[in-house]
C-alpha cells in the first residue's frame, strides 16, 4: 500500500500539497523559536514588558527569602498568595522605572563595581575570601548562569546608583535639627496609678453557650499543628570516607610546587638617625641637612655610640628615644632607598647618608636573620591534611551533584539515589513547623519539607545545604502528612474558661481606670489608690511599661499647673491611670558633638529615603503602566 502511495505521489500537484503543508509548520516553528506569543505578560512599563515567567521566578525567590529569614516561624498559610504576587509585581515595576531613568541619565555600572559586589558577597566566600567554585556552585543551586546573575546584579547596581544620588541630596537645617532634638530628647514627669488585673478575676461559672461561642470564634487558636514524617538522604563529610591518604610522592610534589609558602625571607634589625627634610625644600636647605647628617656620621665613625647619638640628634620622634631602633623588618616594608641600603650593609656597618621622602638617614644593621625554608619533614603533616581536605571537599561536591541529579531524575522515590550512592534512607518522627533536632531543626530543611512541591506534589526536594561551607547536604521527601485540625472542645474547655475570665478581668480593670480618670478630671477626691512616682522619663525609658510611656508622650502639655491625664491597659492586663505633671523639652545646645552629628546623619537618611519614595510615586504617576489581572495574565 505504501508503495502505491509513493508511486502516485508524483508531479506538481503532490509538490504543491507538500509546500502548502510545510509553510504553516515552518512558521509555527519559527514563532516558537523566537518566543512570539509564547510568553504571557502581566504588566507593561513604558512599553517594557514584565512576563509571567519573570514574575513567577521573582515570587519564588521572595518566598525562599522569607523562609530563610523566618525559619521555623514561616507559615505559608499566613501569606495570601495573590496579595504577595501583587506586591512583588509592584517591586518589579518600580525597578523597571528606576532602570529606565538611570539609563536615560547615562548611569552605568562598571565592571569594577560588578566585580567588587561579587567578591564581597559572603555567600560566595570561603574562609573569608571569594571562592570561584563556591560562586559557581551557588549559582547552579539557584538555577542561573554566571552571565544571567551578573546581568541581574549589574541592573541592581544601576538602580542603587540613582537611589544613592537622590538620598545624597537631602540636608537638615539648624532649625529642623533643633526641633528634632526638642521632641526626641523631651522628658516628662510622670505618675502612675496601677489597677491590678488580679483584683478583678472571678471564679463565677461561665455559661456553656459562651464557652461554645468563644471556641467557634477563635477556632484557629485550638488546632493541632500540621505535621509531616520525612524520609531523607544525608551527606555529611565528617561521617563519610571521602578522601584517600595522599602518597608520599604527591606530598613532595605539592611541597616543591608551593615551596614559597614555607620560605621565611631574610629579616634585618636596624637602627637609624634621621635629619628631617621636607621633600619640597630648596637646594640650600637640603645642602644644610646633608652637611648636618655628614657631621653626625663623622661622630659615629670617630667611635661615639650610635644609640646615644640617635637619642641626641635624631628627628624621628618614634625611634629616637629607643636609640633609633626600628626592630626587625623584611623587604617591602621600608622606603625603597632605605631598604636597599639596609639590606646591603653588613652587621654593625654604618651606611652613607641615605635620602628618603622623610629626610637624610644614617643606618646601622644590628642583626641579620638569613632566609630559611622549612624542610619537607616539618610540613609533611600539614600538606597531608590540606590535600585530604581538598580531596574530601571535591568528592563531597561530586556526590552532592550526583545526589541532586538522581533525586531529580527519580522524583517519586529516594531509593534509586540511595542504592546508587550506597546511602541509608533515614526517617524522622512527626515534625511540625517548629522542627525537630539536629539537621531537622534547620530553617532551610523545614522550609523545603513544607513547600508546595514536596508537601502537595509529593516530589523529592532539591538538594539542600543547611549551612554554607559545612559540607552537609540533604534531600528529603514527605512520606506522611497530617493537616492542622481542630482540637475537641472538651480538651480545651479549661483553657477557654481561663481565657474568658482573664478577658473579663482585663475589661473590668480598664473600666475601673476609666472611672478613676473621670473622677480625677472632675477634681473629686480619691482614696485607697497607690500613686507611683516614675520621676522624669525620656522616650527611651524602657524600664517603664510601654503602654504607659506611649500614653505619657501622647498627652498634651499641662496647662495652668494642672496635670494632663489619661488611662490605658498594660501588657499584662492591668488598668492604669497616667498623670503628666511637667514637660521638659530637649535642647540642641546640650548635645555633645558626636551625638549631634549622629542625629543629623539619621535625619538626613530619613529625609533622603522620603525623597526617594516620593520620587518613585512621581515616576509611577507619570509613567505609562498597564497591569493585567494576575489570575488571567495574557499577552497584550
Amino acid at each position: 500500500m505504501l508503495q502505491t502511495i509513493r508511486e502516485r505521489a508524483q508531479g506538481w500537484i503532490a509538490w504543491a500539497i507538500v509546500i502548502l503543508i510545510s509553510i504553516p509548520f515552518a512558521l509555527w516553528g519559527i514563532q516558537s523559536y523566537l518566543g512570539v506569543g509564547s510568553e504571557p505578560v502581566v504588566a507593561q512599563v513604558n512599553g517594557v514588558e514584565i512576563t509571567q515567567r519573570a514574575l513567577d521566578q521573582r515570587y519564588q525567590e521572595t518566598r525562599m527569602r522569607l523562609r530563610e529569614r523566618l525559619g521555623s516561624a514561616y507559615r505559608p498559610e499566613l501569606f495570601d498568595e495573590q496579595t504577595m504576587r501583587a506586591q512583588v509585581l509592584e517591586q518589579m515595576i518600580e525597578e523597571t522605572l528606576i532602570l529606565q531613568v538611570a539609563q536615560d541619565l547615562g548611569l552605568r555600572a562598571s565592571d569594577q563595581e560588578l566585580r567588587l559586589a561579587i567578591l564581597l558577597n559572603p555567600a560566595f566566600q570561603k574562609e573569608g575570601r571569594f571562592d570561584k567554585a563556591t560562586y559557581q556552585r551557588m549559582l547552579a543551586l539557584q538555577g542561573t548562569s554566571e552571565a544571567q546573575y551578573e546581568d541581574s546584579l549589574r541592573r541592581r547596581i544601576l538602580g542603587t546608583q540613582l537611589q544613592r544620588a537622590i538620598e545624597a541630596s537631602a540636608f537638615v537645617t539648624e532649625s529642623e535639627l533643633a526641633e528634632a532634638v526638642r521632641l526626641e530628647k523631651q522628658q516628662r514627669q510622670v505618675q502612675l496609678i496601677r489597677l491590678p488585673k488580679a483584683q478583678f478575676l472571678s471564679d463565677t461559672p461561665i455559661p456553656d453557650a459562651e464557652i461554645q461561642a468563644y471556641y467557634e470564634a477563635h477556632a484557629d487558636r485550638f488546632r493541632s499543628p500540621e505535621r509531616v514524617k520525612l524520609q531523607y538522604l544525608l551527606l555529611n563529610a565528617e561521617t563519610m570516607d571521602l578522601a584517600k591518604p595522599p602518597a608520599e610522592e604527591e606530598l613532595r610534589q605539592r611541597y616543591e610546587a608551593e615551596k614559597d609558602r614555607f620560605r621565611k625571607p631574610e629579616q634585618r634589625q636596624a637602627r637609624h638617625i634621621l635629619i628631617a627634610l621636607d621633600p619640597k625644600s630648596d637646594a640650600q636647605t637640603e645642602a644644610q641637612a646633608k652637611a648636618k647628617i655628614e657631621a653626625v656620621r663623622e661622630r659615629l665613625v670617630g667611635g661615639e655610640d650610635f644609640a646615644e647619638v640617635a637619642k641626641e640628634v635624631s628627628e624621628d620622634p618614634g625611634s629616637a628615644p629607643q636609640g633609633g631602633d626600628l626592630g626587625w623588618f623584611g623587604r617591602g616594608l621600608m622606603d625603597p632607598a632605605f631598604e636597599q641600603a639596609a639590606f646591603q650593609l653588613k652587621k654593625g656597618e654604618i651606611s652613607a647618608p641615605v635620602r628618603s621622602p622623610f629626610g637624610y638617614h644614617l643606618i646601622q644593621v644590628t642583626g641579620i636573620q638569613p632566609e630559611t625554608v622549612q624542610p619537607f619533614e616539618q610540613v609533611k603533616d600539614k600538606l597531608r591534611g590540606e590535600i585530604a581536605k581538598e580531596q574530601g571537599e571535591g568528592r563531597f561536591f561530586d556526590w552532592a551533584e550526583r545526589l541532586a541529579n538522581l533525586a531529580y531524575e527519580h522524583p517519586d522515590s529516594l531509593e534509586p539515589a540511595a542504592e546508587a550512592l550506597g546511602l541509608q534512607i533515614q526517617e524522622s518522627d512527626w515534625l511540625d513547623r517548629q522542627g525537630g533536632e539536629g539537621i531537622l531543626a534547620n530553617p532551610k530543611v523545614l522550609a523545603a519539607a513544607f513547600s508546595a512541591e514536596v508537601l502537595e506534589e509529593g516530589l523529592n526536594s532539591e538538594l539542600i545545604e543547611p549551612e554554607p561551607g559545612a559540607l552537609q547536604a540533604i534531600v528529603l521527601r514527605v512520606v506522611a502528612h497530617e493537616p492542622a485540625r481542630a482540637k475537641p472542645l472538651e480538651t480545651v474547655r479549661d483553657t477557654i474558661i481561663d481565657q474568658l475570665r482573664d478577658q473579663a478581668a482585663r475589661t473590668a480593670a480598664k473600666a475601673e481606670a476609666d472611672a478613676l480618670l473621670e473622677k480625677l478630671k472632675k477634681g473629686e477626691p480619691i482614696e485607697g489608690y497607690a500613686v507611683q512616682d516614675l520621676g522624669t522619663i525620656g522616650r527611651d525609658a524602657f524600664q517603664v511599661p510601654e503602654a504607659v510611656r506611649k500614653l505619657a508622650f501622647s498627652l498634651p502639655r499641662p496647662k495652668d499647673d494642672q496635670p494632663s491625664l489619661g488611662s490605658t491597659s498594660l501588657e499584662n492586663g492591668d488598668g492604669a491611670v497616667v498623670r503628666v505633671k511637667q514637660v521638659i523639652d530637649g535642647k540642641l545646645a546640650d548635645l555633645k558633638a558626636p551625638e549631634r552629628d549622629a542625629l543629623k546623619r539619621r535625619l538626613v537618611r530619613a529625609l533622603g529615603q522620603g525623597y526617594y519614595d516620593r520620587f518613585l510615586e512621581d515616576l509611577k504617576a507619570r509613567a505609562d503602566i498597564e497591569r493585567k489581572p494576575l489570575e488571567t495574565a495574557s499577552d497584550f
